[in-house]
């Protein structure tokens, strides 16, 4: 049974950006909206450390972008020529020059631009990867506590669909803010010198849109940033219904969870349709204005014609280079868009990238960790529990520890507190408690999967703190009572928790487990592979494998929660012979439920309230402590 009181950290919450009391929810503005004002340009910019090492391709991919875009504006003035020079004169071989010089620059113009396209796709690709692994290692040396409280959709959107839509970003707008700025300006110029009228009339929406544009921009990313957290959020239920579709169809919840991703999806849809009637809003003004523009324009040049103010030709030229402004225009509102929403996917991924990461170095004695109060450390309060003296060289030894979840509430008390236990050298200790009494709790403070905030552990008389990770890892092996297989093979699943280990480790640990036998029954021996979760397995298979994988580096100290509760009583038998022969050699901590369990250890602890309230053997302490004796008399009654 697994510890669910105080020995479990909170529960995963899905995001919801409105709700102030999540860590990762932005600062409400005050615009009701409850996400935050940023700027866009500023969270761009920190992609520039992945974007740099591609910065002469992308650089060359604007340049020809832009010299592809003003070809555009080239045409007007063939047109120009072609209008008041051999149409008017009726000089047919102008006019096939003309419209060879017109085919030609169209050519160039889609030829400059597919060029555009090749050299910036392989290199975004790269940065995208690059971004993807950063992510992956990251997340790799993130603390326990921050998966505790993070939704794993919301990390799956983060590494998947808000990286695709900032590689998009990077391929199309970013290049194209550049190109339609440089178009316009270039354009605007073109139009003020062939008629600086009539280009005055057309130039008149400018700063109307501009205007309009940067309202737009506020409430589109906004919306934008909403979309991505429901996303994530839609990610996360997806994923938990998968991989709980056993326990959905067997209490017949399908209907309630379907229920719950309608109430996800239509808040999404809801969400999408506000953007699209953003989008919707801006790209008719951006459309309504410049054609008004272009149709005033249009009469007044006609007008000027009709009195001889101006040539037939350079009216053609002018139209022609206020048509070729149009989709640069119209755009603005589509590229703007994109950028909002690349700007929202790098808040998101960099929310995770800020997170400081485990550090895997020892460090001083003397130096605070994760909150630890060295003054504390030294000494623990009470008396040390096992027999053993305070300052023993060897064994596992827990000097006053304490701890308190990350995100507990500030008025609740610690999961452990003063916890002062020595477990010698080469003894195996019980570890005996209610549910929620701590026990969990504590075995995740020998691996470092948690740092005590108080207190002090030492391997062999070393300081916990002043060992790194990886070395820590590396004494201490760990079965939890939940076992988590990967999707590979069996060998694979087992082989993880020896670096370098070979056939014959393998078949050892597997013989160990009582698993060589089903192993070797799967189709394809120890090489099948076992499916996401090992769901191909049963239980006691997937705990067995579990199992295994603890014991195939003969650690110095391994730590096994409840190791046999899924078991049969035939199975469990055989697999304690077993142990007996592995505890002999090692130095273990193991959290036990059942009398059978506990007769594997030399010494029983038992917690209570998180506070060790007793040690001694199994006999001792059900003849002398009342708790001990009611905990075990369920099992007892359960083997006669």
């Amino acid at each position: 049974m697994a510890d669910t009181t105080q020995t479990t950290p909170p529960a995963r919450r899905r995001t919801d950006p409105t709700d102030p009391t999540n860590p990762t929810a932005p600062t409400d503005p005050g615009d009701g909206s409850g996400l935050p004002r940023r700027s866009v340009v500023r969270a761009l910019l920190r992609l520039w450390p992945y974007v740099r090492p591609v910065r002469a391709r992308l650089s060359l991919a604007a340049f020809v972008a832009v010299i592809a875009s003003c070809l555009s504006l080239v045409i007007p003035l063939v047109l120009k020529w072609l209008v008041d020079g051999p149409v008017a004169d009726g000089d047919p071989g102008g006019v096939w020059l003309g419209g060879g010089y017109l085919l030609l620059l169209g050519v160039a113009e889609a030829l400059l631009f597919g060029l555009r396209r090749w050299l910036v796709s392989r290199p975004l690709a790269g940065v995208e990867a690059a971004m993807r692994e950063a992510l992956y290692r990251h997340l790799q040396r993130l603390p326990v506590a921050f998966h505790d409280r993070w939704p794993s959709g919301q990390l799956l959107s983060r590494g998947t669909t808000d990286l695709q839509m900032l590689r998009q970003f990077l391929t199309f707008p970013l290049t194209f803010l550049l190109v339609n700025g440089v178009t316009i300006l270039v354009g605007g110029v073109l139009l003020v010198a062939q008629r600086w009228s009539l280009g005055l009339v057309l130039l008149s929406p400018l700063l109307p849109l501009l205007v309009l544009c940067s309202v737009f921009e506020a409430k589109y990313g906004r919306a934008a940033r909403r979309t991505q957290d429901q996303l994530g959020d839609l990610t996360t239920v997806v994923e938990e219904s998968v991989l709980g579709i056993r326990i959905i169809k067997g209490f017949g919840r399908h209907r309630s969870q379907a229920r719950a991703f309608k109430e996800l999806t239509r808040a999404l849809r809801t969400t999408e349709l506000r953007k699209a009637r953003l989008l919707a809003w801006i790209w008719g003004v951006n459309t309504t204005l410049p054609e008004l523009a272009l149709g005033a324009a249009l009469v007044f040049g006609t007008v000027q014609v009709a009195d001889g103010a101006l040539s037939a030709g350079t009216l053609v030229a002018f139209l022609s280079t206020a048509l070729a402004l149009r989709w640069p225009v119209e755009s603005i509102g589509f590229l703007l868009a994109m950028s909002n929403e690349a700007a929202a996917a790098t808040d998101r991924y960099f929310e995770v990238m800020d997170e400081p990461a485990v550090r895997d170095e020892p460090v001083a004695r003397d130096e605070p960790v994760a909150g630890v109060e060295p003054a504390v450390r030294v000494e623990p309060a009470g008396p040390v529990h096992g027999g053993g003296p305070r300052d023993a060289p060897g064994g596992l030894v827990f000097s006053g520890v304490a701890f308190r979840y990350p995100d507990a509430p500030p008025d609740a008390p610690p999961t452990l507190a003063d916890i002062s236990l020595h477990v010698r050298p080469g003894e195996t200790m019980a570890l005996v408690g209610a549910t929620g009494s701590g026990k969990t709790t504590l075995t995740a403070l020998v691996p470092r999967l948690y740092d005590p905030t108080a207190g002090r552990i030492t391997l062999d008389g070393r300081d916990l703190a002043t060992i790194s990770r990886a070395e820590a890892r590396a004494l201490v092996a760990v079965a939890f009572e939940e076992p988590t297989l990967f999707s590979a093979s069996a060998a694979e699943n087992v082989l993880m928790g020896a670096e370098g280990a070979g056939e014959a480790e393998l078949r050892r640990a597997l013989r160990v487990a009582q698993a060589e036998e089903f192993v070797a029954a799967l189709p394809e021996g120890s090489a099948t592979q076992v499916g996401e979760q090992g769901l191909s397995l049963s239980g006691g298979q997937r705990q067995r494998l579990a199992l295994a994988r603890a014991v195939i580096s003969r650690p110095r100290f391994l730590i096994l929660d409840d190791p046999l509760s899924a078991l049969d009583v035939h199975t469990e038998a055989l697999v304690e012979a077993a142990l007996r022969q592995v505890l002999s050699a090692t130095t273990a901590l193991v959290v036990a439920h059942r009398p059978s369990t506990v007769l594997l250890a030399d010494r029983v602890a038992l917690l209570s309230g998180g506070r060790i309230a007793a040690v001694g053997t199994h006999h001792e302490l059900l003849r002398d402590n009342p708790e001990y004796a009611a905990l075990m008399s369920g099992g007892e009654e359960g083997d006669r």
